[in-house]
């Protein structure tokens, strides 16, 4: 006879296997009956749960209680037991909902077997009337009780009279009221009162919180375990000063600039035991040294640059004092540079420094090609809510106009130092990161016959950027860039200080640089000024995508008021963790050879010469 599988199939198949290898003189009968296990083996149970009447909160509450959430992957499901499961959840379900202020629910469960091991349960909810907070009384006492952090908790509650109860919210007070006094060194601090009454039959509660903070605490003395950078500068970092009130926001930020500043491998900021006599923290700074040196190689495509690569090397720490260096090659189809920088760090190392920089640039712009020496030493400062760069081009620049045949190629030679300030936001709390995009930057520069400029010029250089949330998945694009120069020859301007528009972050639909007033001899040499704006709009797409709609206008030109061009598209965006890559085709709704200020002839008497060019697409990597 087979023999028949209990229940529990899987423990009684290993019972099974055992008693084989125990009784090898029964092999034949181990064998069917172990096929006859097998062979009675279930298909995987499954219990599918459909939850009606509540939000999504309130649903994903439910699922934690419930039994039938917690037993329905097992593969040992019958209906005894799916009976036992459901008649839990009414149960389960009321104490689901009574953090949510229901304390009333009226519960109903469907039940279908849809196979032999497979189940279907609808839970349907009524969460009845709620209970209603009538009451909320948080109020902080001590010394403490007038610091803002405090004031701006308990007058912007997320539980206010007249409010369905919310346990959750409750509990946010609570631990909002902890941290905050654990974060702004009222060490000693005590919730003297903690209390949520609950009257269910009338459908009332009440909340009452006090606080008691205690004296605050100071920052007590810092001892700095190094041996990577002189101990008088590294102190620069710190974020705080010491009898200053303790912040352990301060600590962080010190911690955040301590790491960016690269000098160290490992950092460790930690407050000690407090000094509960003379209401003091002392802190530990523990630091290790990162690699001195970093070498780096890329490649990489874009419709701007088209193939390109780099090469570069970085010496963090050529000194005790902070001093490094690095060196970059850059080469692509439409640029090639070597660049070297020289840093020191001055005032506030994580915020200031002393630069100069070395820079030999082949640039092709418009038709342009040209080729600059500089040396630009620089000193950059924060003020408030603004980064100053104060700085001096030194630069030999050669310009050559490529000039259509049959007319001549021209070259140029410039020797001249140009001054410069700048000013760009920076975000609060700003600790010398890099700004890969900037709300808003300012630049004026500008150069004079005794700097040995052909003739004197001044540029103004203004970019503004913001994205706005609209709602959840959707965002807004605005950026806009005005660049103007006060000179009456712009042919004496070096072509580097010259402005051109189109590419990737520029028109769109328009080749890179390929906006540009023209020459006598109908070449591209650059313009005076130049405008370009954008306004795009973003949606959020599942796994880190995007998708984009935008619509980009401007140029480059020599007289305010002569024509834009415009483009219209649209756009995909893939989200890695440290780029951004985007994949744009834009339409150009306009002609530059027709619509600008040196019109082309041939517009008003060749039809297929006016027509528009046809879509561009355009590839780009851009910081996160």
């Amino acid at each position: 006879m087979t023999p028949r599988m209990p229940a529990n199939r899987p423990r009684v198949r290993r019972a099974l296997a055992h008693a084989c290898r125990r009784a090898p003189a029964r092999v034949a009968w181990c064998a069917v009956a172990l096929l006859a296990g097998l062979a009675n083996t279930p298909v995987q149970a499954t219990v599918a749960i459909d939850i009606q009447g509540v939000d999504a909160d309130v649903r994903r509450n439910v699922l934690v209680f419930l039994s039938l959430e917690r037993y329905k992957a097992r593969d040992d499901i019958d209906d005894a037991l799916f009976d036992r499961l459901v008649d839990r959840a009414p149960a389960e379900v009321a104490a689901a909902l009574r953090p949510f202020g229901f304390y009333e629910p009226q519960v109903r469960t469907e039940n279908t077997r849809v196979s032999s091991s497979s189940w279907r349960t609808r839970i349907v909810i009524d969460p009845g009337p709620p209970v209603i907070v009538d009451r909320v009384d948080v109020t902080v006492t001590g010394p403490g009780a007038a610091t803002p952090a405090f004031r701006n908790l308990t007058q912007n509650l997320p539980v206010r009279s007249g409010d369905r109860l919310n346990h959750p919210a409750y509990d946010t007070i609570k631990v909002a009221l902890q941290r905050t006094a654990a974060n702004l060194g009222y060490i000693d601090a005590k919730l003297t009162r903690n209390e949520l009454l609950v009257d269910a039959a009338a459908r009332r509660a009440s909340v009452t919180l006090a606080l008691e903070t205690g004296p605050r605490f100071h920052f007590g003395a810092t001892t700095i375990e190094q041996t990577v950078v002189n101990e008088t500068l590294l102190r620069k970092f710190l974020r705080y000063e010491q009898d200053d009130p303790y912040d352990a926001d301060e600590l962080l930020r010190t911690q955040f600039a301590l790491d960016d500043s690269l000098y160290f491998a490992t950092v460790e900021v930690l407050p000690g035991e407090p000094d509960r006599t003379l209401n003091l923290v002392p802190v530990t700074i523990k630091a290790e040294a990162n690699r001195r040196n970093r070498y780096s190689f890329g490649a990489g495509y874009g419709t701007d640059t088209r193939a390109r690569g780099t090469a570069s090397w970085e010496n963090r720490r050529i000194n005790a004092r902070g001093h490094r260096v690095r060196a970059d090659l850059k080469a692509a189809q439409t640029r090639q540079s070597v660049e070297a920088r020289y840093v020191i760090p001055i005032g506030d190392p994580a915020l200031e420094k002393l630069s100069t920089e070395f820079s030999y640039t082949r640039d092709v712009l418009g038709d342009l090609d040209t080729r600059a020496t500089k040396i630009e030493p620089s000193v950059t400062h924060i003020r408030g809510k603004w980064q100053r760069v104060m700085f001096t081009r030194l630069a030999r620049t050669t310009t050559i106009i490529n000039s259509p045949a049959p007319a001549p190629s021209s070259e140029s030679i410039d020797t001249l130092a140009i001054p410069g300030i700048s000013f760009a936001s920076v975000p609060q709390g700003y600790l010398g990161e890099a700004l890969f995009s900037r709300a808003l930057f300012a630049e004026l520069r500008g150069s004079t016959s005794a700097l040995g400029a052909g003739t004197s010029f001044l540029q103004m250089r203004l970019e503004a950027e913001r994205v706005v949330d609209l709602a959840r998945a959707w965002h807004l694009l605005l950026r806009g860039q005005l660049n103007a120069s006060l000179i009456n020859d712009k042919l004496a301007l070096p072509g580097t200080e010259r402005f051109f528009a189109g590419g990737d972050r520029s028109v769109r639909g328009f080749g890179y640089n390929d906006l540009s007033p023209l020459d006598a001899s109908g070449a591209k040499v650059g313009g005076k000024h130049a405008f370009t704006g954008t306004v795009e709009f973003i949606r959020d797409l599942p796994r880190n995508f995007g998708a984009a709609a935008f619509v980009d206008l401007g140029n480059a030109f020599d007289r305010f008021g002569d024509p834009l061009q415009y483009s219209v598209g649209l756009g995909f965006r893939w989200r890695l963790p440290v780029v951004t890559i985007g994949v744009d085709v834009a339409q150009p709704l306009t002609n530059p050879r027709c619509r600008a200020a040196q019109r082309d002839p041939r517009c008003s008497t060749d039809p297929n010469f006016d027509r528009t060019p046809g879509p561009r697409l355009h590839l780009n990597f851009s910081p996160k």
